[in-house]
């Protein structure tokens, strides 16, 4: 008998990369043990020699390094790991790897199975056509459940789990597997509006907060620390609006009808760590702490965002 050597495995390549580096928000250092560059780095690298579908680069132009995994949740299960271990890291949009094969410019796809009770099938009917998906089957299962196979982008199915899960109050089940690289098809419009941004640093109070929830949805409640420039809420209109969540009711010495009446406010929807990585456009961030993950604007002051505004335009 001649020892013969098994074959070698092959690792599927990484689909999507986000950019992972130090924190710079004004809240650095309150909250993690982990910091600095070279930290980060360091526990990057650890991850590499037992995460073998990780790739990891320096980034050329800063202290941040660009890591590229298998989908958001491959990507999301690390920094979720780094921040119970004490890190602070700043997180950006998960992006789609690109690859161009025989001189075609490709993507990855993804065949999704969805099982979901048949009240919901115009659910994911309309959210699936929004994203541009193929259909390639629907059946009829027992219980009254139906079953959909689709092909659809690695690009255009960012941010469906959630969606999805949203539009049938949680009873979706959700299965991907990967068809790998395709020629690149159009990406889908973009079907978020725009956010409530902190225009103070404070604390955030009861009458700041019943302003501002009259323009949207909060993600904070009061009694939160927040800076200028953190995202506090999504906004009710396309555009990004800036309000003061920090704001106190001016107190005079005059009484009125509607003097000492509670405020009435309405519970912040709060996110999960992949919730936020799938809501955040290209100019904002994730701030994700041992303690807390914020959304920020990418610049955070208003100035700021107004000049890289008339640059882009």
């Amino acid at each position: 008998t001649h020892p013969e050597s098994l074959p070698t495995i092959t690792i599927e390549e990484p689909t999507i990369k986000v950019t992972i580096g130090p924190n710079t928000s004004p809240f650095l250092g309150k909250e993690g043990k982990f910091c600095s560059s070279n930290q980060i780095k360091d526990r990057l690298i650890k991850e590499k020699e037992i995460n073998l579908g990780l790739r990891i680069e320096q980034d050329e132009n800063s202290s941040n390094f660009v890591v590229a995994g298998r989908g958001e949740l491959h990507l999301s299960v690390l920094i979720e790991n780094m921040r119970r271990e004490g890190f602070e890291v700043e997180v950006s949009k998960p992006q789609v790897l690109y690859k161009t094969l025989d001189g075609v410019l490709s993507e990855p796809f993804e065949e999704v199975t969805i099982d979901v009770s048949s009240e919901f099938i115009g659910a994911i009917t309309e959210e699936m056509s929004k994203r541009k998906a193929q259909l390639d089957s629907m059946t009829s299962e027992r219980n009254d459940t139906t079953r959909f196979i689709y092909k659809i982008s690695s690009q255009n199915l960012l941010g469906a789990r959630n969606m999805l899960l949203t539009k049938t109050k949680g009873t979706i089940i959700m299965n991907t597997y990967s068809l790998g690289y395709f020629p690149k098809t159009s990406k889908m419009e973009s079907i978020r509006n725009g956010v409530l941004i902190s225009s103070e640093s404070g604390t955030t109070l009861s009458f700041g907060l019943a302003n501002a929830q009259e323009r949207g949805t909060m993600f904070i409640g009061p009694g939160i620390p927040v800076y200028e420039g953190m995202i506090v809420g999504i906004s009710s209109r396309e555009h990004d609006i800036e309000i003061n969540v920090c704001r106190a009711k001016q107190l005079t010495n005059n009484r009125s009808s509607g003097e000492g009446v509670a405020i009435q406010l309405t519970p912040p929807t709060e996110m999960s760590l992949e919730q936020a990585l799938d809501f955040i456009n290209d100019d904002e961030l994730l701030e994700v702490t041992p303690k807390n993950v914020r959304m920020r604007k990418r610049y955070l002051s208003a100035t700021q965002r107004r000049i890289m505004e008339r640059k882009s335009n």
